[in-house]
């Protein structure tokens, strides 16, 4: 896949969207009966990379203030969702140990791997960071843990939705009506090729989680170090 020609794309198609006042609300970022659960391995990023990004929202709060941004907390790079979040699911439902122990398996050959933060893409839900993977990590690690879960009796929903290829990571949710679509609009071609940094990923984890991510509702599983032992 070409990266930069699928997010250039994706980018084009939000755009064209968003100016003919159809951006695609999220009904349920505020809902207290939303229950929707499931199991993801995930890289966090480092300091920099969040404070870079906080400036990069402000930007977009000043004339969008309803809408809703990631907390530093909750921003992400998703490697995998293992179970898709779906209503109902909850953590005793399934063997949490063998979910650890399987994912430490997977992990444990696999050798740290870089991502560069370049530029900002979008949809007609929101706004999302464009992240490009160096080298073949990340794809491994992908690879293993379908590979893995495959053949394990163990319940996933690995590429059921869509296959992710991409290093993206979303950073602001449509959940009111644009206010100012010309500045939003102009905000996204201004940041269209901010560079915003490159980081190394030597560590992931395997979270219970909500749909946003959202660090009231996680549980962290384990880590596991990147060390290509």
């Amino acid at each position: 896949m070409n990266l930069q020609a699928h997010y250039d794309a994706m980018r084009a198609a939000a755009v064209h969207q968003l100016a003919q006042g159809r951006a695609e609300l999220d009904p349920l970022l505020d809902a207290p009966d939303d229950d929707r659960r499931g199991i993801t391995l995930l890289a966090r990023f480092p300091a920099r990379i969040t404070a870079a990004l906080e400036t990069i929202l402000d930007d977009f709060r000043r004339t969008e203030p309803r809408q809703y941004y990631y907390p530093a907390a909750d921003v992400h790079l998703t490697v995998l969702s293992i179970i898709s979040c779906y209503r109902g699911f909850a953590l005793p439902m399934v063997d949490a140990a063998a979910y650890r122990a399987a994912v430490r398996e997977i992990a444990g050959p696999v050798r740290p791997f870089g991502v560069t933060f370049s530029g900002l893409t979008a949809s007609p839900g929101g706004i999302i960071v464009q992240g490009t993977p160096l080298g073949p990590g990340l794809a491994e690690l992908r690879d293993r843990t379908r590979a893995y879960f495959q053949h394990a009796a163990l319940q996933q929903s690995i590429d059921q939705r869509y296959s992710i290829q991409t290093a993206h990571s979303t950073v602001i949710r449509f959940r009111s009506k644009i206010l100012d679509t010309k500045t939003l609009l102009a905000n996204i071609e201004k940041y269209q090729h901010h560079f915003i940094g490159t980081f190394e990923v030597d560590e992931v984890e395997l979270v219970f989680n909500d749909w946003y991510q959202r660090a009231a509702n996680t549980v962290l599983l384990e880590k596991y170090s990147l060390t290509g032992a």
